[in-house]
């Protein structure tokens, strides 16, 4: 179905990805993953928990391939790619208006809430980023790569892992530190929390100009909130509505990146305060 791998599509740490059409004319993407020590238990990881999910913010598995030593996920091709090519890429970036990016956040939101309380199982993600959420070709959001994902019942409250998970600049601080808090499904909330904070595209170089440089990140936008000063955002307009969005998300950001788990608000609370008034949102307090 691929031509013996014609088209790539892009690569990561788990192999390629390559386009494919099936007999019916459908197109696909075939994901070819690399050999690795886990005795193929990522891929099975991942078969087993997508293979029940369906939601309209979720990647479709089409099929698995299970073949002596080859491992591949087939599934529905995204024309638009991934959200990581439109927020670091200056060409692309235009592409995406503040409407867009708004609902693309919505849109993820409602896949993670789906994937934490829609299943008759709670489907831990554990590494929401831009390179993980796909773009369909009217840019509805897609979640993909479960490699890393865990499922449990949903009267756990708390999950034991033996090894930290993620990406770094996502990861949840309580996976890297467990004296933090339990790992729950707020380790999701908190990269949601910094994925939002990417698509807002505050701008890191602007805090090494005001000689703030070594201040961490949240507590740098916490003092411009408070000192009621915009923070500079990319290519944001004089439209006073875009600036409503972009306020928004940022406070919903702001909530969902607390140091501690407790803190962190469900993606059911998510989702309501990004699809409530603004004026009604309140900034969390300053963390100590």
């Amino acid at each position: 179905m691929t031509k013996c791998f014609q088209e790539k599509l892009g690569q990561g740490g788990y192999g390629s990805v390559y386009k494919g059409k099936l007999r019916s004319g459908t197109h696909v993407a075939v994901k070819l993953l690399e050999k690795s020590g886990t005795n193929g238990q990522d891929f099975m990881n991942e078969i087993a928990t997508i293979g029940r999910i369906h939601h309209v913010n979720v990647v479709k598995l089409v099929g698995y391939c299970a073949e002596r030593s080859k491992r591949a996920l087939v599934f529905d091709f995204m024309p638009n790619g991934s959200l990581e090519k439109y927020l670091f890429n200056q060409e692309k970036i235009d592409f995406l208006n503040w409407d867009r990016k708004f609902d693309i956040a919505v849109g993820v939101a409602r896949g993670i809430e789906y994937l934490h309380r829609g299943c008759d199982i709670q489907i831990l993600h554990f590494d929401i980023k831009p390179h993980n959420v796909l773009l369909d070709d009217n840019f509805i959001p897609k979640i993909s790569n479960f490699g890393l994902a865990k499922y449990f019942s949903t009267e756990k409250n708390c999950v034991t892992l033996t090894a930290a998970r993620g990406t770094i600049g996502y990861v949840a601080p309580e996976l890297i530190n467990r004296s933090i808090g339990a790992v729950s499904y707020k380790a999701d909330v908190y990269s949601f929390g910094m994925l939002l904070m990417e698509m807002v595209g505050l701008k890191r170089d602007s805090i090494g100009n005001n000689g703030d440089s070594s201040k961490y990140f949240p507590y740098w936008i916490y003092d411009h909130f408070n000192q009621g000063t915009y923070i500079e955002m990319g290519n944001v307009d004089e439209n006073d509505i875009t600036r409503k969005v972009v306020r928004k998300m940022t406070i919903v950001a702001l909530w969902c990146i607390q140091m501690r788990p407790d803190d962190r608000p469900s993606m059911n609370k998510v989702l309501e305060m990004l699809e409530g008034d603004v004026e009604r949102l309140q900034i969390p307090e300053y963390p100590s």
